[in-house]
């Protein structure tokens, strides 16, 4: 009897702006990077500040071949693939997976990323990585199958400039990760059927409630992200397993991250708030159990 296993780490769980420091030593203060291990394969979740301490991690443990699925090109979420070391390395692949930004259609997913690459910003090119750089561009709705059965399916979200959610399927179990979105509409129908049944699920929540309505400091709507309390109401919504609280507010500090994993979880038993170094492990499920999932 064959089983299956999908593992999630976070390396970046931070959102605008790396924020380093005493105040945020125990959550982390790198920007969005989270690792899936599905069977063996790896995918990562977006480039930002947290991929240089896993492109050493997958170094070390001889990982040549790995799928980065970028949500968006904010700065945030793309500023990591320059000290990605795998991308470095010849002899190793990374398959970039990700859309164009729909503030400027003209320019490629490739183009994007080469940007941040060049004078006056940088000194050595995306040309000059060594590995075998792919690029795939999606646009919302596509679904993607990936070796070793592998799926994503992908859906825009509501950011400036467009976001991408995508919900990562292997071995009967689930994870959908919806960073960069806002919820005008709660719970916004695309997120809930992108995120149906899902057993994890990796929300947005950089402010609160009384912070994005304008109750306590300026509001913060038409700004691109969510809440808490509007994860609470997806998750609710689409019979998500787990909710997992994440792009904190680069001023949130431990405690503050802490209070907020609270009062979620007192909501939503269960909830967490994601924190560096972290894991998650899905239960594997037997071959005939999957089956019956698909």
């Amino acid at each position: 009897m064959t089983t299956t296993n999908l593992s999630i780490r976070f390396w970046g769980v931070r959102g605008s702006i790396a924020s380093p420091g005493e105040r945020t030593r125990e959550v982390g203060g790198n920007t969005s990077c989270v690792e899936i291990d599905a069977g063996g394969r790896t995918l990562i979740l977006d480039a930002g500040t947290g991929i240089r301490g896993l492109g050493d991690a997958l170094v070390a443990r001889g990982v040549r071949e790995v799928t980065l699925v970028l949500s968006h090109l904010h700065w945030d979420h793309i500023q990591g693939l320059p000290f990605f070391t795998p991308a470095w390395l010849p002899g190793a692949r990374v398959d970039i997976v990700g859309a164009r930004n729909t503030s400027s259609p003209e320019v490629s997913l490739r183009e994007a990323l080469a940007l941040q690459m060049q004078a006056p910003h940088f000194p050595v090119s995306l040309d000059a990585m060594g590995s075998a750089l792919g690029f795939r561009e999606v646009q919302s709705g596509d679904r993607v199958q990936l070796e070793g059965g592998v799926a994503l399916r992908v859906q825009r979200l509501d950011h400036p400039g467009g976001v991408l959610g995508v919900r990562i399927e292997y071995g009967g179990h689930s994870v959908v990760y919806a960073t960069d979105t806002e919820h005008h509409a709660c719970p916004a129908p695309a997120l809930v059927d992108l995120a149906r049944d899902a057993d994890v699920l990796i929300y947005d929540a950089m402010y609160t409630d009384d912070e994005y309505e304008g109750r306590k400091g300026p509001s913060r709507v038409g700004w691109g992200h969510s809440t808490w309390q509007a994860g609470v109401a997806v998750a609710e919504a689409a019979g998500v397993g787990r909710l997992v609280l994440f792009h904190h507010d680069p001023s949130r500090s431990d405690r503050d991250v802490e209070a907020l994993e609270h009062a979620a979880s007192a909501a939503r038993p269960g909830t967490v708030a994601a924190r560096e170094g972290d894991s998650l492990v899905l239960p594997a499920r037997p071959a005939e159990h999957r089956a019956e999932a698909a």
